[in-house]
């Protein structure tokens, strides 16, 4: 029982790492480099499957956008001596032509995709960076890697965890494929609401470190709510999220932070 209980704390031990930004602690048991192999191959099959949107000026945005962000992130990372943990990123933006799809995401590995039906609730540039840092702070955070650290020791146990990985490669994969989103149609991520509330906080940096006007990020959640309370189906961007009002309050109180960062 005394070395199940050792190695079970030896592991923990092994898998514990904090998010950049908050300073989260965080149990990660999944092999990063793996996890990104999985994202790049399910990128590429999202692509082959969508119609890339026509508009240069829009799809010119985004990319503008994402790589404003991926620099100020890379500068961030450099300077708190965390750029290892960027190592294996192969960036790409990709705007997708959807016009009922009101969604982005960020795969680990700096994967993004956007869809147009979006757009119009960002507004302008400054709305994009909104969605950008936000779907960019979930990759930065290893919240698909944590989310499946989760699911495998609520499935397994703590002390299987590693045994399972080993000798049921299937069935981890299956559970991969889950934790971040790779079991739906379109590679949607389901993440908690203390992941999402992270990713807030975290994208509201790297906005006002890229450039971007941090006091937009409550009014691009007003747009939001707005289109949310205006009767149908939440969208999808919405399912696992805090409340608009939670939300919106979060980000005034983090904006002091912001602003410090800020330099237009």
């Amino acid at each position: 029982m005394k070395r199940i209980l050792l190695a079970g704390l030896v592991f923990v031990l092994w898998g514990c790492a904090s998010v950049a930004v908050t300073g989260r602690k965080q149990l990660l048991l999944v092999p990063g480099s793996q996890l990104m192999q999985m994202s790049y191959q399910q990128y590429a099959e999202v692509l082959s499957k969508s119609k890339l949107s026509s508009s240069r000026e829009q799809t010119e945005m985004v990319k503008r956008v994402g790589l404003r962000i991926q620099k100020a992130v890379e500068g961030y990372m450099q300077s708190q001596n965390r750029s290892s943990e960027l190592a294996d990123f192969r960036w790409e933006f990709n705007l997708i032509q959807d016009d009922k799809t009101v969604n982005a995401w960020c795969m680990p590995g700096g994967k993004v995709a956007f869809y147009t039906a979006i757009l119009p609730i960002c507004a302008d540039e400054n709305g994009v960076a909104v969605v950008m840092g936000h779907e960019v702070a979930h990759a930065i955070a290893n919240h698909g890697a944590e989310r499946m650290t989760q699911q495998l020791v609520a499935q397994f146990g703590l002390n299987a965890v590693a045994g399972a990985m080993s000798s049921n490669p299937t069935l981890v994969k299956q559970t991969m494929m889950q934790a971040i989103g790779m079991g739906t149609e379109l590679g949607l991520l389901k993440f908690s609401r203390t992941h999402e509330s992270e990713a807030d906080h975290m994208g509201l940096i790297f906005m006002a470190m890229a450039g971007y006007d941090p006091k937009q990020a409550p009014e691009f959640w007003k747009r939001m709510a707005a289109k949310n309370n205006g009767g149908g189906s939440v969208p999808e961007f919405l399912s696992t999220h805090p409340s608009d009002d939670s939300r919106i309050a979060d980000l005034n109180r983090l904006m002091p932070e912001a602003l410090k960062y800020y330099k237009p």
